[in-house]
C-alpha cells in the first residue's frame, strides 16, 4: 500500500510525473515537478510537497 498525498490535484501530479517517467525516463525530475505544478495549478507548498514526495519515494 503506498501513501499518496491529500489534495486531487497532488494526486493526479504523482500520476501524470510517474507516467512521463515511466515512458521518458531520461527526462530530469525536477523539471517535471516544475511541469507538473504550472499543469495542475500548484501552489508553491504543494510543489514543495510533491518534490519530497517524488523524492523519497
Amino acid at each position: 500500500m503506498s501513501i499518496l498525498p491529500q489534495g486531487e490535484e497532488l494526486r493526479k501530479a504523482v500520476k501524470w510525473i510517474s507516467d512521463k517517467k515511466q515512458y521518458e525516463s531520461e527526462t530530469d525530475l525536477n523539471k517535471l515537478i516544475q511541469q507538473a505544478g504550472l499543469k495542475f495549478n500548484l501552489s508553491p507548498k504543494d510543489e514543495a510537497y510533491l518534490e519530497r514526495f517524488i523524492n523519497e519515494g
